[in-house]
């Protein structure tokens, strides 16, 4: 855990910045070098494409691109803080704990930064689909790209 509080009000204006001013929101100037997997919800107008480049097994961009309700669009952005510099494994890893978080599983928090803001998210099933189309997609391209040895 953080060594302060995190409060509601904390866990809002985080993920309010992250919605209102994504850093990892658009589409790379060229495409060359990333792969782009499609994600979207039968059940929120969450319909985006995330970006990911990756060379000699480390993450040099993760991006997304579409409409997301502001629990996907803020998850998502913080997922690309916490993926970019890695390599698969810590990579992997880090999305593991944070799915172990939100299905109110023990996870470890010292790798989640900002993405510790989702930690009652479990209690909101409703919420739960949001919170992690990003972090599912994410880990199926880098497992993808890890097998193919990129």
């Amino acid at each position: 855990m953080p060594t302060f509080e995190l409060t509601p009000m904390m866990m809002r204006e985080i993920i309010m910045d992250h919605y209102s001013s994504p850093r990892h929101k658009g589409v790379p100037s060229s495409l060359e070098g990333y792969d782009v997997l499609h994600a979207s919800s039968t059940n929120c107008i969450d319909d985006f494409d995330v970006y990911l480049q990756v060379k000699d097994g480390k993450v040099l961009d993760a991006r997304w691109e579409g409409v997301a309700c502001t629990i996907s669009s803020a998850s998502t952005d913080i997922l690309c803080d916490r993926v970019i510099g890695g390599d698969y494994q810590s990579s992997l890893y880090i999305i593991q704990q944070y799915l172990n978080m939100i299905e109110e599983k023990p996870y470890d928090d010292s790798v989640l930064d900002e993405a510790l803001v989702f930690m009652n998210t479990g209690k909101q099933a409703a919420r739960i689909h949001c919170a992690t189309m990003g972090w599912t997609t994410m880990r199926e391209m880098l497992e993808k790209d890890e097998k193919e040895g990129k």
